[in-house]
């Protein structure tokens, strides 16, 4: 275990201007606190906090994130209390020890729904003092390195959680040699066989790959040294991990790879990072395809590198990344290197770096990328949203996309045009119909690469497909799609919503306005206008019980509805038992009163009957259907009497087509033809010759001389239907055609 004077030291060798005082008294009350605490290896549980610390004094943290790390168990395992820490140590640690406590309390080792829960309030955390999270990702990998003493039932599940959020989070955050040994001892626990199988060959070919790295580091070294550039190079195996993947991701054994040792190149300026790569690729042939310029494209975390793979010594495969001193510190230690070349760091070298709180904010990539999860959070998705758009932006690589004007955009590998045109900004990708990609017309859903120099075609009449959602790639794309159409779901509704209401008032006799809907809002649970115009679209809210509301003493009239003679069954019955005004739906006599239906493109949220559909021509009535609007069905379906005992639902439609924007309706047709080989064929071509289209056929039986389809179709009226159905008839092969509920 570590002891007080060695801590000190450690801290003091990079932040000489550290206040020792405080670092002594916090080891000391640290150590007092925990007592005779042991941990499951049986160590005193003091020598947590005490690695943990140390973890972050390799990171050059300051002095009040290292007595934070003492500190961080002692509100949440101890008598100590918020309180007393503001009072010994002062406010500033006191907010970190009690950030790191609420976290502590989150159990992300749970099942989805409650993890997503508690990833929002850890992100939330965390983003609020960046150096929270530095903490928590020490204190996760000291409990990492100590996971073997934890129950066997357990450490999947925390080697799991670690795979999932805090490695790649490390990552994120540019703390590459963290992450990468988080997921080397998640791996060893959640995959133990194929750990120990590469581990074991590695170890078998570790003296053979040690003069492998001597001889290429030699090599490298002196053709630099030739040309006057001061360099390090450093050889290194890959880590087992990292193999492993690489075998998955690109289905080889582990004899097939052949780049299992990698180097790293480290110069003086970037000027030498790029001599430096033209003196290896004039000296040895580079692979085609593997050279990468994170100098000029720095990736999200501000890592800066130069990548390439080249054939060396002995025809050897060898990777190489190129960077500066700095662009190393970064690589490594990531947000908390900033400090090191820039004054508004959090970690700083001693009290003195930034403002001393650890609240300036660190205008890195990577602390960017943080307060853009935040906002995703308080832009309300659910939980489990957020768990999916966190994971999804935490696991990727990257391809670097420029807009017309040079701007460079940043995505995640796989990602297409829609999600460049949110990355772009929200409006852009809401009224996006197309877009260009290198100069030729592609469709949105093109993916994109690498270089790829993307314009985005607009439309302020467009509005965002909710099948987008699951094309894009992005988190921000996702929950933008979400938000508009959701934000345009409820605008239909508040549109149907309004016609109802208006309608049911103009029946009643009574006056309608928005002024008089508002007075009474509370007494709807309705939080606005637009809202309780919409849950009546919905279905949610009848609209005679607004009636009632505005007008206490209303008393609905209605005559009381006696049994339809045989002559009056259906809906026209139905309606006259209803006492309400007869109309010809097919809209003969004008229709004034009627919503008017113009398709499922239209502004009203309309659906039409999965059994039969319904044309323009056809007479049609709609029935609100609760939290989905309006479905259509035409007077003569059978599934009408269904809704019989539910009047207060039924709904005066008229059709309104469009002339200049024609539109298929669904209709379903019932076919019995002869049992041969082509005939479906020929009922196809009837169809399509026809201009009508197929959207589905299903056989419902079949005998050795005939069978029986339904065929679904898209037609532009009733007209157009009946030709359809009286050139099928027409067919040889087929015996009867009937429509569907005709």
């Amino acid at each position: 275990m570590m002891r007080q004077y060695e801590l000190v030291e450690r801290v003091t060798s990079y932040a000489p201007d550290a206040d020792e005082a405080l670092l002594n008294r916090a080891y000391v009350y640290a150590m007092k606190a925990h007592g005779s605490q042991t941990r499951a290896s049986g160590d005193p549980y003091f020598s947590h906090p005490l690695e943990v610390a140390a973890v972050l004094t390799d990171l050059k943290l300051d002095d009040a994130t290292i007595v934070a790390a003492l500190l961080h168990d002692t509100i949440e395992d101890t008598e100590t209390t918020r309180e007393e820490i503001d009072r010994l140590f002062g406010p500033e640690i006191g907010e970190l020890v009690d950030g790191l406590t609420k976290i502590k309390k989150l159990d992300l080792v749970s099942k989805k729904a409650e993890q997503a829960e508690n990833l929002r309030k850890f992100m939330l955390a965390i983003s609020k003092d960046v150096r929270v999270l530095l903490v928590k990702l020490a204190d996760r990998l000291h409990n990492m390195r100590t996971l073997d003493y934890v129950p066997e039932r357990k450490r999947k599940r925390i080697a799991e959680e670690t795979m999932d959020i805090y490695a790649p989070l490390a990552g994120r955050m540019g703390i590459q040699w963290m992450r990468d040994e988080l997921e080397e001892l998640s791996f060893r626990q959640l995959n133990h066989q194929a750990y120990e199988m590469i581990s074991s060959r590695l170890g078998m070919m570790r003296t053979v790959n040690q003069k492998a790295i001597d001889e290429i580091e030699e090599a490298l070294g002196g053709q630099l040294a030739e040309r006057g550039i001061e360099a390090t190079v450093m050889g290194r195996e890959k880590r087992a991990y990292s193999i492993w993947r690489k075998m998955e991701r690109k289905s080889v054994s582990f004899e097939q790879l052949s780049d299992i040792i990698g180097f790293r190149v480290i110069v003086g300026s970037i000027e030498d990072c790029y001599r430096t790569l033209g003196i290896i690729h004039t000296t040895w042939r580079s692979v085609p395809g593997r050279y990468k310029d994170y100098i000029s494209n720095p990736k999200q975390n501000d890592y800066r590198s130069l990548h390439t793979t080249v054939i060396g010594p002995r025809h050897r495969r060898v990777e190489l990344q190129i960077r500066t001193r700095e662009m190393h510190d970064i690589a490594e230690y990531g947000i908390a290197a900033h400090a090191l070349y820039k004054d508004s760091g959090v970690n700083g070298a001693g009290r003195g770096a930034g403002n001393g709180d650890g609240r300036k904010a660190i205008e890195s990539g990577a602390y960017r990328w943080l307060r853009r999860v935040v906002e995703m959070v308080s832009e309300g998705n659910t939980p489990e949203e957020f768990l999916e758009h966190t994971k999804l932006e935490l696991f990727h690589d990257q391809v670097f996309c420029f807009t017309p004007k040079g701007r460079l955009i940043a995505l995640p590998r796989g990602a297409n045009a829609i999600d460049f045109a949110y990355a772009v900004h929200t409006d852009i990708g809401n009224t996006a119909i197309g877009c260009k990609v290198n100069g030729r017309l592609e469709p949105l859903i093109s993916e994109l690469h690498n270089g790829d120099e993307v314009e985005i075609l607009v439309s302020r009449a467009q509005t965002p497909s909710a099948a987008w959602e699951s094309i894009a790639v992005t988190g921000k794309a996702r929950s933008a799609i979400r938000r508009a159409t959701r934000a345009a779901s409820r605008q239909q509704y508040a549109g149907l919503g309004r016609q109802i209401v208006s309608r049911a008032f103009e029946r009643a006799g009574k006056p309608y306005s928005d002024e008089r809907l508002a007075a009474v809002l509370p007494r709807l649970a309705q939080p606005s206008v637009e809202d309780a115009l919409a849950a009546i679209g919905r279905g949610d809210l009848p609209s005679r019980d607004v009636l009632k509301a505005l007008y206490p003493d209303y008393k609905e009239e209605r005559q009381q509805r006696s049994a339809p003679s045989r002559k009056e069954e259906g809906w026209f019955g139905i309606r006259r038992a209803m006492g309400l005004k007869f109309r010809d739906p097919a809209g003969a006599d004008g229709g004034k009163d009627a919503i008017p239906i113009r398709g499922i493109r239209g502004d009203l949220p309309v659906r039409f009957a999965k059994s039969g559909g319904a044309v323009p021509g056809d007479r049609i009535v709609g029935i609100l259907t609760p939290g989905e609007g309006i479905t259509i069905y035409p007077i003569h379906s059978p599934e009408l009497k269904t809704f019989d005992d539910y009047p207060e639902r039924w709904l005066d439609v008229r059709w309104d087509i469009d002339e200049e924007n024609p539109e298929r309706f669904p209709a379903q047709i019932l076919v019995r033809a002869i049992n041969e080989p082509g005939t479906l064929a020929q009922i196809a071509q009837v169809i399509g010759e026809n201009g009508a289209n197929i959207e589905n056929i299903q056989m419902i039986g079949r005998t050795p001389d005939f069978h029986e389809m339904t065929i679904e179709l898209e037609v532009w009226d009733l007209k157009h239907l009946n030709t359809i159905i009286s050139l099928l008839k027409a067919t040889k092969v087929v015996s009867s055609v009937t429509r569907i509920n005709g």
